[in-house]
């Protein structure tokens, strides 16, 4: 029985600070007899600054697991440059921007920005990192490089054809 009370006054208290963390800009309570709320979160992309993430997913307190489902929704908030461009990592799987652990059994939610070079666009995959229901759940947002100092007309990229 003392062990059972430890470990909820522990998960109690990593969801108090869970809760507090410094970019979560919302939370909306899925309802009085759950213990479940849709936390909103921002995230500025480290390297490319002029990007701003909103991430949407349930966490549940109390819980030894959070869902796995969340969404993902990024825009250009500011300037973004060919400096930027040139420093972040454009291999096909990209580089992971931000993770959140979403359970004590190794599940974590990752934004991953990957680079499409040929329509100069930047891509943020939010997923989880463990099997849901018979599949991972994921979200795709999309920042155009348009109208941006970084972005570079058709003609001015090096040619793929072999």
């Amino acid at each position: 029985m003392k062990k059972t009370r430890q470990l909820l006054f522990t998960l109690a208290t990593t969801s108090a600070l869970t809760a507090c963390s410094d970019n979560e800009v919302g939370d909306v309570s899925l309802g009085m007899f759950t213990m479940k709320d849709i936390k909103l979160n921002t995230l500025v992309d480290p390297t490319v600054t002029g990007v701003t993430c909103h991430v949407a997913s349930v966490e549940a307190n109390l819980s030894l697991a959070d869902p796995s489902d969340s969404s993902i929704s990024c825009r250009q908030t500011g300037e973004i440059t060919p400096q930027m461009i040139a420093a972040i990592d454009t291999s096909k799987s990209g580089e992971v921007v931000f993770k959140k652990s979403k359970s004590i059994f190794f599940k974590s939610m990752k934004v991953r920005r990957i680079f499409d070079a040929d329509n100069q666009t930047l891509m943020y995959l939010s997923y989880s990192t463990k099997e849901t229901s018979g599949s991972f759940k994921h979200s795709l947002s999309t920042v155009p490089l348009w109208g941006t100092k970084a972005y570079k007309p058709k003609a001015a990229l090096p040619s793929t054809d072999t």
